[in-house]
């Protein structure tokens, strides 16, 4: 059995920082939409769409999953963190994708679960912006030219709560995700142990303990998969800084297929 130990803070072999755009910018590069689902719900969202469609070409899509800061109804608030590494020009000139990062609503949250509760698991459904922020993947999967071998998924704080919910919930939907600074449940762990995951953590986080995480990569590899984990020993909560600003983590993730 592997054993959680220091050994588990790895780091980046490669550090390229990718200049932010902004806010204004990314306004113009994430397009302002709104997706209703069947039942008359709603959910606002922004999507950044490749510079050209190139014909027969199909295309990554990213779901972004915000923190709990950036809810509410301005459809502007989620584009503060981690979107400006997919609109960075070089990268986007590469990896041409489809990103989309819907807003949950003030007092809601991605994941169905209480995580300050010790040994709390996830709710049989999820929450409603969760539930149509996978609505919504499915949707735009069908009406545009998306790679479906090539789904991804990340979040931050909040939404490294969700990126683990909805993975936990359909694993095989998604190629690879990216959760950072949050955590899920480690009795579904079994779930993931064919998913890549790269997961991510402040040690002196004091808002999300690493713990969370350190207990999911456990449950993991205790399941026998292969998760990577990387902790920042000098960073607290914004551990989403370092990890969107490494364009090595942005390669792996891109790098991966179902």
């Amino acid at each position: 059995m592997k054993q959680l130990t220091a050994s588990l803070l790895i780091f980046s072999v490669m550090f390229i920082p990718l200049l932010s755009h902004a806010q204004t910018d990314l306004e113009e590069i994430y397009e302002p939409r709104e997706y209703i689902s069947d039942e008359g719900d709603t959910l606002r969202y922004r999507v950044m769409f490749p510079e050209k469609f190139n014909e027969g070409e199909t295309y990554p899509l990213v779901l972004f999953l915000h923190g709990a800061g950036e809810r509410g109804d301005d459809n502007t608030a989620q584009l503060t963190w981690g979107v400006d590494a997919f609109a960075n020009e070089d990268f986007r000139n590469d990896h041409p994708a489809i990103v989309i990062a819907p807003q949950a609503p003030e007092d809601t949250f991605w994941a169905n679960l209480n995580w300050r509760e010790e040994g709390a698991g996830l709710m049989d459904e999820p929450s409603l912006p969760l539930k149509l922020a996978h609505k919504l993947v499915l949707k735009m999967t069908e009406e545009y030219p998306v790679n479906a071998n090539r789904l991804y998924i990340t979040g931050l704080s909040m939404g490294g709560f969700g990126t683990w919910d909805l993975i936990t919930r359909y694993p095989d939907l998604f190629a690879a995700a990216m959760p950072i600074c949050g955590g899920g449940d480690p009795a579904k762990a079994y779930r993931l142990t064919e998913l890549p995951i790269w997961n991510f953590h402040g040690a002196l986080d004091n808002i999300v303990s690493s713990k969370l995480s350190r207990e999911m990569i456990q449950a993991l590899w205790n399941a026998g998969g292969n998760p990577g984990y990387t902790e920042y020993p000098d960073v607290n909560h914004a551990s989403w800084i370092p990890a969107y600003n490494d364009r090595f983590v942005l390669e792996w993730l891109f790098g991966q297929s179902r």
